[in-house]
Parts: structure tokens; sequence; C-alpha cells
């Protein structure tokens, strides 16, 4: 099985453990790119047709149609990255790869990992004031001159969360110790399923009015553009906590710098609108707001999740066995 790597050797040596890259070596007849940097769309035009697979990462080009249509051997296309949204468009996907049944694998369970546990680690943060406690006691250096506790830390909170993505129901599992009540909206999820997951579906209007802490997990769609404004924010209680580790768009930044500026609330922002946030932005010098340079999916056990599951992910094409791992391209308007 002929499989061209894409991405370059620095994204490689992130992704995958070096016993695991030396197995797929053995295993499969595979092409990589010695360039420093990723291949244009016409370069990868050029020599798709040789290849049965081929991996792609963090900056890899959109896949051109005619491209796609001119590989005849082609059977996956693997991504050791997050969302494949950017790699096709979407005539592509309704007309070359679902007709032809070309799989496409994409790593954003073993990211969602990463993303989990820095929204719990930001749950944690800004519902303990850690924020504010950190800036006070800095300048002042005296026992009494720290935040007020006033706040409702993460045990025993309300926690809403906005989607019931992979993401989020990692976070539902990693937050039972916390014995937390979990609200859910999704229009998506089933009662039925919210049953299973432990979790109370609700409104999003409801989720925002009785959660101590909401946390964002929708994907970045034109429904979802601009969801969350200053009606929802308004609802949230004193001493609320909002986290975004989702998308930036999908929250009218407007609506809520004024709630942060009211000093309502907390939030923990690691995805803005623009990205990053320009220096003159306001948020900056909020002591309330926690802002991170878009890196909640960061993290080694994460990538080598997902290094572990592209190896799987070609052995699995390669025997003709159900691919775990695989975009649900008949999704594809609303997949994130």
């Amino acid at each position: 099985m002929k499989v061209l790597s894409l991405p370059a050797h620095s994204h490689i040596a992130l992704m995958f453990r070096p016993e695991r890259w030396d197995e797929l070596v053995c295993e499969f007849e595979i092409t990589t790119n010695p360039n420093a940097s990723q291949k244009t769309p016409g370069e990868v035009s050029g020599v798709l047709p040789e290849y049965d697979a081929v991996l792609t990462g963090w900056g890899s080009p959109a896949f051109e149609r005619t491209a796609i249509e001119k590989a005849p051997n082609l059977k996956l296309i693997a991504h050791t990255a997050g969302s494949v949204k950017g790699l096709f468009s979407d005539d592509t996907v309704r007309e070359v790869l679902l007709p032809r049944g070309i799989q496409v694998f994409s790593g954003n369970d073993a990211i969602a990992l990463n993303v989990a546990e820095a929204t719990i680690g930001l749950m944690i943060a800004t519902a303990r004031r850690w924020i504010e406690h950190s800036k006070y006691f800095g300048e002042q250096r005296k026992r009494n001159a720290a935040w007020p506790n006033n706040s409702q830390f993460l045990t025993g909170a309300t926690v809403g969360l906005v989607s019931a993505s992979k993401v989020a129901r990692h976070v539902i599992r990693v937050l039972q110790p916390f014995n937390c009540r979990i609200l859910v909206f999704d229009p998506f999820l089933s009662r039925e399923a919210a049953r299973t997951l432990g979790v109370e579906k609700c409104e999003l209007n409801e989720l925002f009015q009785r959660s101590d802490i909401v946390s964002l997990h929708a994907p970045k769609l034109p429904q979802t553009k601009g969801m969350i404004g200053a009606a929802q924010l308004a609802l949230l209680r004193d001493g609320a906590t909002f986290i975004n580790t989702s998308r930036g768009d999908v929250v009218d930044h407007e609506a809520l710098l004024a709630e942060c500026r009211s000093g309502r609330i907390v939030a923990a922002l690691d995805v803005t609108e623009p990205e990053p946030l320009p220096a003159e932005s306001p948020f900056w010098k909020l002591p309330n707001v926690l802002l991170t340079p878009h890196v909640a999916g960061a993290g080694r056990e994460g990538y080598f999740r997902l290094g572990d599951a592209t190896l799987q992910a070609l052995r699995d094409v390669r025997a003709n066995r159900p691919l775990a791992g695989a975009a649900p391209l008949q999704n594809w308007e609303t997949l994130a």
C-alpha cells in the first residue's frame, strides 16, 4: 500500500511516537515530504495518482477536486490533526469522496482529549478565581488583598455544556468525581442519549440561567455564528464562569466584553474573534479575563494517541476493515 505523507518532519515527530512511525515505515511503502514546508495544491495534484493513501496535517493544502478524480487508487486520506473541513470543497465531498467510497480519517477524537483536559483546568482556575488572586496578591503582597471567595467552586457546581461534541463528552467523563450537575444544550442530542451520558438536556437560555460554569463546545457553522449573544450572557448569575475552547465567532464579543467589564462574570477564552485579539483590545486589561493562544488542543499524549490511531486507520483500510475514526462525510454540512 503506497502512502504519501505531506506533513513536514517536525509535525510527524510531534504526532508519532518514534517506534510507531518506525512500524508505519516498515509496514507501508511511504513517501515523506522532503521539504520543511507543505506542498502546494499543484504539487499534490501531480503525484496523487500514484498513491493509495495520503497523510495530511496542519498546514496541508486543500485537495483540488480534479486531483482526487485523477487518483484511481486513492482509498484513504488520514488527517493527523483536527477538523478536516478545510481540506475539501462541499462538492468534492458530495460528488467525489462519497460516491467513490474514499474514506477520511480525522484525529479530532485524540485532540479532543487535550481540549477536554484544558477545559477542566480552565474551569478550576476560573471558578476558584486564581487569576484575580494571583494579580492582587502579586500587587499588594498581603493575604487579605486576594479576591474574595464569592464563587461556586467546581465541586458541586452546575456546569452547562453548549454542544455534546467529542470534547464535551470527554469533559462529562472527567467531571464525574466533582459531583457536578451537568446541563447540555444540543439540538441533535436526544433525551435518551442525554440520560445515557448522565446529563440533563435543556434549552440554551435555560442552560445559561441555571449554570455556575458555562463551557462552549459548538462547531463553527453558519447557523452557530454569534449564537451566544447579549441575551444569553445576561442570564449568567453573578460570579459565573464562561469558557470558550471551541471557535471564537460563535460568541458576540462585544456583548461578552460588556459583561466582563461589569465584573459580574469571569471568562476564559482560548479562542477569539479575531484571533489573536488586536493589541488595543480591552480584553487584555480585564483582571477577570484569562486569554490563552488557542492551545487547548495541544498536548503530547493526545498527539501520540492521534499517531497511534492514524497507523491503525492505515491498517484497517489495507485489511478492508471498518475504519475507526472515520469522519462522517454524510453529515458534512454539520461536521465540526
